[in-house]
């Protein structure tokens, strides 16, 4: 019971303008067909009031796994680098490229952030989720990473930088 709008009108206009981030509704509405319907205008879930927390809570955990596991693609090139997400595995002609496990991370958010400006708090966020450090860090890096993957770190094609912005990947 939104103001002006009604979360099927929302759930819609999401779905039509290509958002695809998970949608669950919570709604005091608990008619079959109500539910049916929030469903195919895009929703990934329907919880009708009252609802357990506990419930809820592992409903989004669900919509979560399920909707993050079909987002990240088996393998990804670029030039002439292969990722490999199953094996975290980075290779080119030459062969295997040892990357430390924040360099991996890094290059996954890159490439599944592709084309996208990411400011080095946004890069904390999905990188180094489970530490406090500074945005410095991030700088320190990417250019690690740069000298694994492009093909002159000093011009870099892959990895540019967004003068007062962050990063975008562009492989």
């Amino acid at each position: 019971m939104l103001p002006r709008k009604d979360g099927f009108q929302v759930c819609r206009e999401l779905r039509r303008s290509g958002v695809q981030t998970p949608i669950i509704l919570l709604t005091a509405k608990a008619q079959e067909a109500e539910k049916v319907l929030g469903l195919q205008l895009g929703a990934d879930d329907y919880v009708s009031k009252p609802f357990s927390p506990l419930e809820l809570r592992a409903r989004i955990q669900a919509v979560l796994r399920r909707t993050q596991g079909a987002a990240e693609p088996d393998a990804y090139r670029f030039g002439d680098i292969d990722v490999d997400f199953a094996r975290c595995e980075l290779r080119r002609a030459s062969g295997l490229i040892a990357l430390t496990p924040v360099e991996f991370k890094l290059l996954a958010v890159f490439i599944r952030k592709r084309g996208r400006v990411l400011s080095r708090e946004q890069l904390l966020d999905l990188v180094w989720t489970d530490v406090t450090c500074g945005d410095r860090v991030v700088d320190t890096h990417v250019a690690n990473l740069r000298k694994k993957i492009e093909p002159d770190a000093a011009r870099p094609q892959f990895v540019t930088s967004v003068r007062g912005m962050g990063y975008r990947f562009d492989g």
